[in-house]
This record gives structure tokens, sequence and C-alpha cells, in this order.
């Protein structure tokens, strides 16, 4: 089976079949014929036939053929993983929020009580974020801008003053729980092309309202179903469906109601677990990783009932990190993670952060977009701590073969809830389970079904071993 697009690699001059070679570790993806043949080092990896696989491990040729291209795969995940500039920012306009969600990252005192980013010191901030970005990506590039929260539709005349102004240097997006859209907000957005993600946590209101309230504890899914019927179709639109132990075994019902409502992308994201309201909500990592699969499986089922895929980005994201790792479009799944490398967060103050998961950890603070240097801040302390966590320093993920498919996220998680940096995150064995049923995708030549289409444009194969 092909390998495409792999990477990261033997150093120059290493000897194959002896101890300076690569360590390719035979993987059991639970599939009837296949096993997976991975070098934990460099995250190259083959499909072998389960009979062949002592023959394949012994072979000079395929040893060969993988250290002709070594170098090449070395170099693609060097700059993958340490090569990249930020070109985005979460930008939260605002501290306060009108949810009082279980699991928010947020401390309550901040969602309640919090301060509002004025609308001339957000023009300012992104005036500031221009400059920056013109100066250190290629000429044409367009940086990203997420409005998040908190809510950031609460400071909302602030924020489209913000979008009307940067429309041509910035890729807008907002993610909001939905509930301040109107007709007047969706009909800016949408024509300003900004990207539209809103939260529901379930296909009845009886399990979507367990965890997301108002802060007198009303649900609020009819609000956002009424937001999401309003915005379907509309191509840069997604839905995110945060996992806790009350809906965990409603994943395939989640599937069928997203597709039902004309969602394209949505992502089913295991709840982080930095803060301790979230860890109370955390579903057992065995039954999240069966549930998880099932809803995978039904996505799949209706794709092919209906002809309309509705795309799980989180694990279509798993299945790139295997397949085509620099076509990855989140960074949550590689180690070093995205915070501080590809992206940044800034709070309504001028705090910038590596990520959102950092917001209100003041240790974290980076410094302040107002009153330093952003080059200064990316350099400083926090960030080095969060930009140099590599899985080869955590101990259990160092001798893991599917590392650099799952990156031991998150670091806000590790350094939380289990005491470092130098810890693995809050879901070891769903990320496991994940890599080996997306090889086993690609074993039955199914993993196209579960990406976008045009997934593969420009992507180059770069290793074949057929013999």
């Amino acid at each position: 089976m092909p390998s495409t697009s792999n990477q990261a690699a033997p150093e120059r001059g290493r000897h194959f079949n002896t101890g300076s070679g690569p360590a390719l570790q035979p993987v059991d993806i639970g599939h009837r014929d296949y096993m997976a043949v991975v070098d934990p080092d460099t995250a190259f990896w083959a499909l072998v036939r389960t009979e062949k696989l002592g023959q394949t491990l012994a072979s000079r040729k395929f040893m060969k053929a993988y250290a002709s291209q070594a170098d090449r795969f070395a170099e693609e995940m060097r700059r993958l993983r340490f090569g990249l500039t930020p070109s985005a920012v979460y930008f939260n306009p605002t501290e306060r929020c009108n949810l009082n969600c279980a699991y928010c990252y947020i401390p309550a005192a901040m969602r309640s009580g919090g301060e509002h980013m004025s609308r001339e010191r957000l023009l300012e901030a992104l005036d500031r974020l221009k400059a920056h970005f013109d100066a250190t990506l290629p000429e044409g590039t367009r940086p990203q801008v997420v409005f998040h929260g908190a809510e950031p539709l609460l400071n909302r005349e602030a924020m489209f003053a913000g979008i009307e102004r940067h429309r041509d240097h910035f890729r807008f997006g907002i993610q909001t729980n939905a509930t301040l859209l109107d007709e007047e907000a969706i009909a800016f957005l949408t024509g300003h092309g900004v990207g539209v993600g809103v939260s529901l946590d379930g296909a009845s209101a009886a399990v979507a309202d367990r965890a997301r309230v108002t802060w007198g504890g009303e649900g609020v899914s009819r609000k956002v179903l009424w937001a999401m019927e309003k915005l379907a179709g509309y191509p840069a639109f997604s839905v995110i469906c945060t996992v806790t132990e009350g809906n965990v075994r409603t994943l395939p019902k989640v599937v069928e109601f997203f597709h039902k409502h004309g969602v394209g992308t949505c992502l089913l994201n295991m709840v982080r677990c930095t803060l301790l309201g979230a860890r109370k909500i955390k579903p057992d990592e065995d039954l999240a990783a069966r549930w998880f699969v099932k809803a995978l499986e039904r996505s799949h089922e209706l794709y092919k009932e209906t002809g309309r895929k509705l795309v799980v980005g989180n694990f279509a994201n798993i299945l790139l990190a295997i397949l085509a790792p620099t076509a990855r479009r989140l960074m949550c799944d590689i180690s070093p993670c995205g915070g501080g490398r590809c992206f940044f967060a800034l709070a309504p103050g001028g705090d910038v952060f590596p990520c959102s998961e950092f917001i209100g950890l003041p240790d974290w603070r980076g410094g302040n977009l107002f009153a330093d240097s952003l080059g200064d801040i990316l350099e400083s302390a926090p960030f080095k701590a969060v930009t140099g966590r590599k899985v080869e320093d955590i101990e259990e993920c160092s001798r893991c073969a599917v590392r650099h498919f799952c990156g031991s996220p998150c670091p806000a998680e590790a350094a939380e809830m289990n005491g470092g940096m130098d810890r693995k995150g809050a879901f070891c064995r769903f990320y496991e389970e994940q890599a080996r049923y997306a090889f086993r995708l690609i074993a039955d030549g199914r993993a196209d079904d579960f990406l976008w289409d045009g997934w593969d444009e420009g992507v180059e194969t770069t290793f074949e071993f057929t013999a």
C-alpha cells in the first residue's frame, strides 16, 4: 500500500538493519488482513499484509526504498513541526458570556463580569496585528482572525466594525453560542464571507441542554437550531459538539441530526479538561472511542445513502496527519501543537496567550499587544514552554508508535490537569484508537469518504512500495 506524503526521518548516514537504523514497529490496527508498520521517530508508515509482516521487515529492498526518501521525509516534518510562522489569531473581543457552560475553560468570574474591548481598541488591535503579519508573512498572505470567546456577539458593534475595516486584510471567522444571532447579524456575516461556527451538544434538548445553559440554568438548543436552519447550505458554516459523559452515547444521533440540518463540517471534540469543571464530566476514554467510531460509521452510511458528506473535522485531521501531513487543517494533534507556533490568542485587555485554553491562567500570559512587540511576546517564556513541548520528551509518548499522528494534546490539559508540559493530555487511549481506525479506513480504500472533497489537490506521493 502507498504511504502518501510521509514524514520526518532518519539522519544522514544512518544504517539500516542495525542499531542506528529505523525502529520499525508493527501496529495491530484491528484489520482482518493488514497491519501497519511505523517508524515512530519519523511517522513513516506502510500497510503490510499480516502474513507478509516478517518478510517485509526483513526486506532489504523495502529498507532501501525507504532510505532513498528518508531525508525528504525528515525535512518535510521538520518544516511542519518547527518551521511555521503564526498566521492566525483567536481574538476574544469580550470576557463576558451569556451562558454558564459546565466545561468552559474561561473562569466564571470573567464570564459574568469581565470587560469588553472598546471599538477603538479593537480597531487598534487589528491594525497592530496587520502590521505584524505584513512584516512576517509572505506577500499576499491573508492571515486569519477568529472572533472567539466567551461570547463575541456580546460585543457585536465593535467586532462588526473591525470586520468592515479589515475585510480585505484578514480571513475572518466567528465561534459563537448562536443565542445572539439574528437575521441582521447572519446577513452581515454571510455577506462578508465570515466563517461561522456554532455549538450544539445533542440531537435533542434533553441532551444538548445538559451542559450548555444560561446563568439561570435554562437550555438554549432551540435558539441554536434556529440559527442552524438559517445557516444551512452556507459553505463556511460548521458546528461543534463538545463530547462529555452526558452525550457520548448519543454521538451517532448527533451525526444524523447535523446531516439532516445541512451541516457540511462538524467537530466532535472531546471536552478539554484544563479546568476542574470539565474534568468532572469527562467521558471514559474507551467508551468515547467506541461511540466516536460508531458516529463516524453513521456519517459514512448517510453519505452512501444521500451522496452528501458530513465531514467530522477533528477525525479528518487525524486521517490527513497520516496521509498528507502538510494538508492538515488543525494543529492540536501534532507536537509541538499550534499554540504560539501557528496561532495565538488575544484577550480583551490586550494580553496575549499561546492558545485560548490558557486565557484565565495568568502565568501563561506572554505580554500585551498594546505594550509589547509581538515578536518579543512570541519569544517569551510562556510561549516557549508551549512551543517547546515535544512528544519525544514525554516518557510514555516517546515509546508510542503513533505519537506523531496524535501529538499528545493538549498542553494546557497536561500542565493544569496532569502537572506539567512533560505529561500526557487527557485522552491517550481515545487518540490511539482514532489512529487505528484511520489505518483501517486506508486499508479498505474508504479514507476519501471521510475527507473534504479535493483534499488531495496538489498532494504528491513521495513513497510507494507495492512489491
